[in-house]
């Protein structure tokens, strides 16, 4: 249990370790904005869009030995990023970061599921699961800073590396090894579902700096619309595919999957966004803005040890109604920030109500998109949950990166710091949104299905 959670919060946080770090990135490699985006979403989209293929070769090599291969090349990567001469080395590390997580990731939440057959303690186990992966992204905030203000924001990327080395000695000896599955790699849906994500996140950056009737955003657009088109008939049609259609059967399912990809776009965004304005206007210092997030990490952390039993109680449906709503509040409130707003109340505040809303909800996120799965589905079913959550990251920072470059285009010029600190507002009007429609459509399905019942 300790390897697993360890490997999937070192995942999850390597998605938001360099959030606080951003503006000594930017200064380091003279990034623009919307490049200065791509340190996100290279890690993030590689990881999305690789991880059901990543989660079917866990079923045909062994999940335990490939959980091991992704462990290490994740760790090789890490080392190099953090020794990066240039922005470009540094993309390409943290995409290779990416595919790497995308490979380890799936098998660790198969293991646990194999691990833990009774109902009580695979309830109690995927708690804690979801807990690393949802409080991941503000503990790595917070770690984040504070290495980037001791020593260097490369030390968000080395860190990795003594914890890397240690789960791959450690695994062979406590982690089960599962049954090879015949079969083969679907590297058509692989490559066509990577590649279109790409070029629908790529269009999105692309309109913040270029405008939406720029050729290169259209085309963007439109090989995004033929990429994912292409992969879906690709699913149909082959034996095996990575991404079985079949668990989108499942109302609770499929819901679960879209609301999470949402929330998690309103989420990391917010990450995004907010660090900027604290170090940006605010004049935080990297390791201040880090522990301003302290709140909603010590909140979100808490909950999740209570949620599991409150779910007995209430159900999942009801939990996930009220910590959407939760969340929905505090994130509605951050976004009337301005230059002058003050940390508490007006940013402590909606943190932990953020921290709150979102710890009571992802359990019940992860349980539902695992619900009723069979156990040659085990590894599929995970990766989507895996999948959805790091391509909503992607998704959201892209699309509000478009907002805060139009509203940054749109303010006074002779104030940058007001402007700075509107741009950032109205993208954080975006994360409302974001979260907004992952309340609607939770609501939405749970009325369809006891329509059904």
């Amino acid at each position: 249990m300790a390897i697993i959670l360890t490997s999937q919060l070192m995942i999850v946080l390597d998605a938001s370790v360099v959030i606080t770090a951003l503006p000594r990135i930017r200064d380091t490699f003279d990034f623009s904005p919307t490049s200065l985006s791509w340190v996100q979403n290279a890690y993030t989209l590689a990881f999305g869009g690789l991880l059901l293929f990543g989660a079917r070769v866990g079923d045909i090599l062994g999940r335990r030995r490939v959980y091991m291969a992704g462990i290490a090349v994740f760790t090789v990567a890490s080392l190099l990023g953090g020794l990066a001469p240039s922005g470009a080395l540094l993309l390409t590390a943290r995409a290779v970061q990416g595919v790497a997580a995308a490979v380890a990731a799936p098998s660790t939440l198969a293991l646990l599921m194999m691990s833990f057959r009774e109902a009580r303690e695979r309830m109690r186990a995927i708690s804690l699961y979801a807990a690393a992966s949802g409080a991941g992204g503000s503990v790595g905030l917070v770690v984040g800073g504070l290495l980037t203000s001791l020593a260097s924001w490369r030390w968000g990327l080395f860190i990795n590396v003594p914890i890397g080395i240690a789960l791959v000695l450690l695994a062979p000896r406590y982690l089960p090894e599962t049954e090879r599955k015949p079969g083969r790699f679907d590297m058509a849906g692989a490559l066509t579902s990577t590649a279109g994500m790409t070029a629908l996140v790529y269009g999105f950056v692309r309109a913040g700096s270029s405008g939406w009737s720029d050729r290169i955003t259209v085309a963007s657009f439109a090989a995004a619309a033929v990429l994912l088109g292409i992969f879906v008939l690709v699913e149909l049609r082959v034996p095996q595919p990575i991404m079985p259609l079949r668990l989108f059967a499942s109302l609770e399912r499929s819901g679960a999957y879209i609301a999470r990809m949402l929330a998690v776009g309103g989420m990391f965004s917010y990450f995004f966004f907010q660090t900027q304005y604290l170090q940006e206007v605010r004049d935080y210092s990297a390791l201040k803005a880090g522990f301003a997030f302290l709140p909603m990490t010590v909140v979100l952390f808490s909950t999740t040890r209570i949620v599991p039993r409150l779910a007995h109680r209430f159900g999942d449906t009801r939990l996930l109604i009220s910590g959407l709503v939760l969340a929905l509040a505090g994130m509605v409130w951050t976004s009337r920030i301005s230059a002058g707003t003050q940390y508490f109340p007006q940013l402590a505040v909606p943190m932990l109500l953020l921290g709150l809303g979102m710890g009571i909800a992802f359990i019940p996120l992860t349980s539902q998109g695992i619900a009723g799965v069979a156990q040659e589905d085990s590894g599929a079913a995970s990766g989507l949950v895996n999948a959805f959550h790091q391509v909503g990251g992607s998704l959201g920072i892209a699309v509000l990166i478009t907002v805060f470059g139009t509203a940054s285009r749109h303010a006074d010029k002779t104030q940058p710091t007001n402007a700075f600190a509107h741009a950032v507002a109205e993208s954080l009007t975006g994360s409302s949104v974001f979260l907004a429609l992952a309340l609607a459509v939770v609501l939405g399905t749970a009325a369809l299905r006891r329509r059904q019942l």
